[in-house]
């Protein structure tokens, strides 16, 4: 039983739970029309987002045991629940069934395996490199979020529509903007561990900065839904002015107290706003 518990945390579940969601979203996006009829496409395609989460999650832990040690020992690896060969282990099968899983998704179209293993390889250049990069790991971390609403896409329309990218493009571009935010959070730690962040290389101010561009720059894409040949409906309206407030306002409170209180804040509120913006695109798909 511990052995099994050990290895469900590893995994993280819910961030798991949250990508599989992630590629349905995206299909209901792409084709809301045909969703029941393609439900098979939308099963593997949860298993895709599911199983290759679960995957980097795994290798995250593995690559952090050494650290964890003194940050986290109740972690699965250094309490000893899991070993790290075992966890790789368990990280290759999730992987192989995250695979299969997307070669089953749609197997007219080979772009869903092509997208999956990109996806893959996204997340463990950022587990194992792209940490302590700075802005280059904070662009794939955006990447990783963004790309399970693109597959989403391709699993049901073998393409990427244009309003799911748009989406996705929106999602990138605020989840950037947060991660740099972040790093004027942990600015002190990230300096003692050598990571280069925006906030640590060229200090808080430009950090806060370059946030409220990329907030800025996810705005200014959100009235292009409303002119697109199949337009979104009304209801995509309502939700996205509080997205788009918020991630205005958010912008301007930061750059007036970019301190390490003020960051804090605005990061936890923007998951809000996000969420604002994901109910827009799919009322504006489905209402």
């Amino acid at each position: 039983m511990g052995k099994l518990s050990g290895y469900l945390r590893l995994m993280r579940p819910i961030n798991c739970l949250m990508m599989g969601f992630a590629v349905v979203v995206g299909a209901a996006l792409a084709s809301p029309n045909t969703l029941s009829a393609l439900w098979r496409n939308l099963v593997y395609g949860f298993i895709t987002g599911f199983m290759l989460t679960a995957s980097s999650m795994v290798i995250n832990d593995y690559y952090d045991r050494e650290t964890d040690v003194i940050n986290e020992p109740n972690r699965p690896i250094p309490s000893g629940a899991v070993k790290p060969k075992e966890a790789l282990v368990f990280s290759l099968i999730c992987t192989i069934i995250g695979f299969a899983a997307s070669y089953l998704t749609n197997m007219v179209y080979r772009l869903c395996l092509v997208t999956a293993i990109v996806a893959w390889i996204v997340s463990v250049a950022y587990t194992t490199v792209g940490k302590r990069s700075g802005l280059p790991g904070n662009l794939l971390v955006s990447a990783c979020v963004a790309v399970p609403f693109i597959y989403g896409s391709i699993a049901v329309a073998g393409a990427v529509k244009l309003n799911v990218f748009i989406f996705a493009s929106m999602a990138f571009l605020s989840i950037t903007g947060r991660e740099v935010t972040k790093g004027i959070v942990d600015v002190q730690g990230d300096r003692r561990r050598r990571v280069k962040t925006v906030a640590v290389r060229y200090g808080e101010r430009t950090a806060t900065a370059v946030a409220a561009l990329f907030y800025i720059s996810a705005v200014s894409l959100s009235p292009i839904p409303l002119f697109l040949p199949n337009p979104v409906s009304f209801w995509y309206i309502p939700f996205v002015i509080v997205a788009d407030f918020g991630l205005v306002a958010s912008s301007f409170m930061l750059l007036e107290d970019y301190s390490r209180e003020s960051a804090r804040k605005i990061k936890n509120i923007l998951l809000l706003w996000g969420f604002f913006g994901l109910l827009a695109f799919i009322a504006g798909a489905l209402w």
